[in-house]
Order: structure tokens, then sequence, then C-alpha cells
């Protein structure tokens, strides 16, 4: 079947907003603000459900202040864990698939290469295990589910790395954790992926735990050298922080992050053709928004 009417769940998150800029147009989706849809609320859940009948359901809903998650863990299981169970349950109780959003951060970091599926999970910090405890449940209600974890999301929109770098791009010099390797993946990235599953399932359902890739690996630093010669291309050859690199040891957080957040993304190539995402491209866009 074709799905035709999307409800979907953290709407005002930067993939959520991705999530509504990408809608097909004839897709009625229907992305209401955390107050008329709290999934830490079965019965908000239930009666958004009820209301608007959908198809199918992503659920971008996330709580995503890692650092703060060590001293409110219980804020963030209530909306990564168990808000992910109200979910997985309405689409049970109402016959609909549910894409669910996770994280690399359901991993230590401690291996070399790529997270492949079948990889042993061990989430080192309260966000990490707060997120694996959701896509269990989701997993324990709900068969006709798609887990899909993304890692160092940006936008336009929201918290994240890009904008907290333009933030600081007056500063003489900023230090910069040189020893973590990722892949930046832009928001839109991950809503197209998401549209394009949505696409597959209608015609072969293929559920399960998958990785979306972005490329090319990279650290917070080379990272942020990435930004601030796209900022220099947009403005001119201002002044710019001189980035220092640095190591994880020597900017101490609250909470511990992995050495190594890359995931191996062929298993979602597979089954649903599509390929590791170029985050170079989408900065720019991100870029010529933020730094118009």
């Amino acid at each position: 079947m074709l799905f035709k009417r999307i409800l979907v769940t953290g709407g005002s998150g930067q993939v959520g907003t991705a999530i509504q800029a990408l809608a097909p147009p004839a897709v009625s989706i229907h992305a209401p603000p955390s107050a008329q849809l709290d999934v830490r609320d079965g019965r908000s859940v239930a009666a958004a459900f009820a209301d608007f009948r959908p198809d199918a359901v992503i659920n971008a809903a996330a709580y995503t202040k890692v650092d703060q998650a060590e001293d409110e863990f219980e804020a963030a299981f209530a909306v990564n864990a168990e808000g992910a169970r109200h979910v997985a349950k309405a689409c049970a109780a109402n016959g609909c698939p549910l894409l669910h959003l996770s994280t690399d951060y359901v991993f230590d970091g401690a291996k070399r290469g790529p997270y492949m599926e079948s990889d042993p999970t061990a989430p080192i910090n309260a966000y990490g295990r707060s997120k694996l405890a959701g896509e269990q449940a989701v997993a324990e209600v709900l068969d006709a589910h798609l887990v899909l974890r993304v890692a160092w999301v940006f936008s336009a929109t929201g918290a994240n790395f890009v904008k907290t770098m333009l933030n600081l791009a007056g500063r003489d010099e900023l230090r910069v954790v040189n020893d973590q390797r990722g892949a930046p993946t832009a928001a839109r990235s991950i809503a197209a992926a998401l549209w394009r599953i949505l696409e597959g399932l209608s015609s072969t359902p293929r559920f399960g735990l998958y990785h979306f890739a972005s490329e090319p690996p990279t650290t917070w630093h080379d990272f942020a050298a990435v930004i601030f010669a796209g900022l220099a291309e947009r403005k001119g050859e201002g002044a710019l922080p001189k980035l220092v690199p640095i190591s994880t040891a020597d900017y101490p957080t609250r909470a511990a992050r992995p050495q190594n957040s890359l995931l191996d993304g062929a298993r979602l190539h597979r089954h649903y053709g599509i390929g590791p995402a170029d985050w170079r491209g989408e900065l720019r866009k991100v870029l010529a928004v933020l730094a118009a």
C-alpha cells in the first residue's frame, strides 16, 4: 500500500522540520507540537492517532541534551525510552509501521572501523542508554518497525555543532577536539532517506535495524575547519578563529563521548538503494541560510 497519511512526532526538531519540508505533495503530514502530542503521555499519543488516523509514523521526538542527561536521566528516559514505547504501542494498536530514529551513541566508540547493525551496543553515557532503551522498547512492542541510527546531525535549525561554531566565529582562538571521528549528517539528508524508506516499505517491507551513513569521515576539529572555510567563501577574508586541535582528555565534558561514531550504511543501501550522503554539499546549503 502507499502511505498517504504520515504522523511525525518531534516535528519542531531538526529532523522533524526537514521531514515536513521534503514531504511529497500527495502526502498528508501531521506534525503537532509537543504541547499537543507529548510522547511521554500515552493518552496524548493515543489521542493524536485517533484524531489523524495515520498510515505510517515517524518518531523523531527525542531528548538530545547529552551532558544534561547525566543529571536528568529520568527526563531523557521519559522521552527516549518510554515515549518510544508509547508511540510503538499506538502503532501496534492501529496497524501502522513505525520509523524510529536513534543514534551512534548506543556504541562505546572502541571499534576501529564503522559500526554495523550487528555490532554489540555498549553506551557510555546516559543519553545513549536512554536511546538504546527506546530501540529495545520499540522492538518489544511492534514487529513492523524500522530503527534508523544517525550521527552528528546538523541543520539550519535547532542546536547543533555548525551553529555553535558560527556563534563562536568572533573569537580569536577555538580549541576543538580532534580525536573523535564521525561523519556529520544533514537533517535534510536524513529526511530524504526516511521518505525513500517509506516508499520502499509500501512495496517491499524490510523492517529492523539500519544505519544511515554519511561521508567523508572527519573529526570535530576538521569539521570546524570546513565550516569556517565555507564561511570565508561567503563572507570574504575577514578574521576567523585560529583552530587548535586538542584531545578529548583536554576538553572534559559531563558525558563521555564515543571516540568513533562512524556508521556502516551497507545494509540500508542493499535493501533500499540509499547510499551515503555527502555532508559537504549539505553544509554549503546550511551556511547559505545561516551566513546570509
